[in-house]
């Protein structure tokens, strides 16, 4: 029981609890590859995962972003809000957005009721359980990450634990939340047939609310930042997926009539 309060404690230091003020990593603003349409993203600074193919890992410490007032924060966004009406919408992505609960349920909010903007959430959701179900009333859509289905691959690859993640999947689906939901296909790491054949069963078990399955070929993109931070990369040697075994993984989704990509 004291190691739990302990993680307890331990944890709800680690998450930024300010509905105020917020920490911001970085924005894009046309980005085509976060949601429906073009979308303004920002990325929040802080996460609790050290996933080993991490392409943003100058984002894991929350206090590398720029300190910014929910205010700063909403005009971020609100400048191209005619356009990204028509055109898409803005996706809080990171790090781990749920770090900063307070202050994304604030953002998102003020997003869409004073600019009418459709919202998405990029989450693992492993921080799920901080939220209450109305936080998500301000999500439109949320992509959510599952990076493995296997627990202890999960648990190499994250340094996390996997069920955080399902256990928010099934309450997406019961909140009747639109998600697509987003696997990384890594050579030697998430590329078992049998371990994508559990996962394509348990996302075919959420139902109608999972509108696509993305499936993200990895790449070698993220190298450089590790070695500016001077942190060794676990995958410096890691190849990229064949067109044929990502095609071979979409296929196990399309087979239980999940729309993919």
């Amino acid at each position: 029981m004291h190691d739990l309060h302990h993680a307890a404690a331990h944890l709800s230091q680690a998450l930024h609890h300010d509905p105020d003020h917020g920490w911001l990593h970085s924005v894009e603003t046309g980005a085509a590859v976060d949601g429906p349409g073009i979308r303004f993203v920002y990325f929040l600074s802080g996460c609790l995962f050290r996933c080993v193919y991490c392409h943003n890992p100058d984002t894991w410490k929350l206090h590398n972003g720029r300190r910014l007032s929910l205010d700063e924060a909403v005009a971020e966004a609100a400048r191209y809000a005619g356009f990204l009406r028509a055109a898409g919408g803005v996706t809080v992505s990171g790090g781990e957005p749920l770090m900063q609960a307070p202050f994304v349920g604030r953002l998102l909010r003020r997003l869409k009721d004073e600019h009418g903007l459709h919202t998405a959430l990029d989450t693992q959701g492993f921080l799920h359980a901080e939220v209450e179900d109305d936080w998500f009333d301000a999500v439109d859509l949320v992509l959510l990450d599952i990076k493995h289905s296997d627990p202890d691959r999960y648990h190499l690859l994250t340094g996390q634990e996997l069920q955080p993640t399902l256990d928010c999947a099934r309450r997406l689906a019961d909140l009747g939340k639109a998600m697509w939901i987003r696997y990384v296909l890594v050579p030697g790491w998430s590329d078992d047939t049998a371990d994508i054949a559990r996962l394509a069963n348990f996302v075919a078990s959420l139902g109608p609310v999972v509108q696509r399955v993305e499936v993200l070929p990895f790449h070698q993109m993220g190298a450089h930042k590790w070695q500016q931070l001077g942190l060794p990369y676990p995958l410096a040697d890691t190849p990229v997926p064949t067109l044929e075994t990502t095609e071979a993984c979409r296929q196990q989704f399309r087979d239980r009539g999940i729309y993919t990509l």
